[in-house]
């Protein structure tokens, strides 16, 4: 993260922010499951399969399917915008979101979720380097893990490290997932089109702001 100008820190915060978001909403719609955090999708696949919970390791198959299909999408989209480029991929994001808000208002609710999961595995290729994920954006342990190294590494004398720069990604994904859940008891899963509004509005300003990148 300490390679990253401040923009682009408060971009990965809005979007872990996102990605906080909608996965509430996605856990209310869905009873319990994740639309981004796939390692609780794993867990919750493998009591299904102890206990012989058929809906629930189908859920979790599709959901983590999508995930991994946008995951694809993203990190082509960004291969062939640029890899330096945010909006390329931001804008897919916006309309993968914004397809999944429509789907629900429709009662396509399969068709829904699969295409909002899509729109959380393709947010983690905004920040793509060199093919590989350089911020993660919709799972936070990987940035707790590297907010102690940095901190254990302070403690001993280290140079100063840039350990709250991943705190704040992980406050931003709380703070997401607590607005999401308000939303979502106040208006249902329509609360997602304030999530498209959001990506797209990143999506406009990235562009201006790397256009030349």
């Amino acid at each position: 993260m300490k390679h990253y100008e401040r923009g682009e820190v408060a971009l990965a915060v809005v979007l872990a922010g996102v990605a906080g978001y909608v996965d509430a909403i996605g856990f209310l719609k869905l009873g319990g499951f994740f639309v981004s955090f796939m390692s609780g999708n794993s867990t919750r696949l493998g009591v299904g399969l102890a206990t012989g919970n058929w809906h629930a390791v189908l859920t979790v198959v599709t959901l983590v399917g999508s995930f991994v299909g946008g995951v694809v999408l993203g990190a082509l989209t960004a291969r062939a915008c640029g890899e330096n480029r945010r909006s390329p991929v931001l804008a897919l994001e916006a309309v993968l979101l914004a397809a999944g808000a429509g789907l629900l208002a429709l009662g396509f609710d399969t068709a829904g979720v699969t295409a909002v999961a899509m729109a959380m595995g393709a947010e983690n290729a905004v920040f793509q380097r060199n093919g590989d994920v350089a911020v993660g954006l919709t799972y936070m342990t990987g940035a707790l893990v590297k907010a102690g190294q940095r901190i254990a590494g302070a403690l001993v004398g280290g140079e100063p490290s840039d350990w709250p720069r991943y705190v704040l990604l992980w406050t931003g994904l709380a703070a997401g997932g607590a607005l999401g859940a308000l939303t979502y008891v106040t208006i249902g899963a329509a609360a997602l089109w304030l999530a498209v509004a959001v990506v797209t509005g990143g999506a406009l300003w990235a562009e201006r702001r790397w256009r030349s990148v």
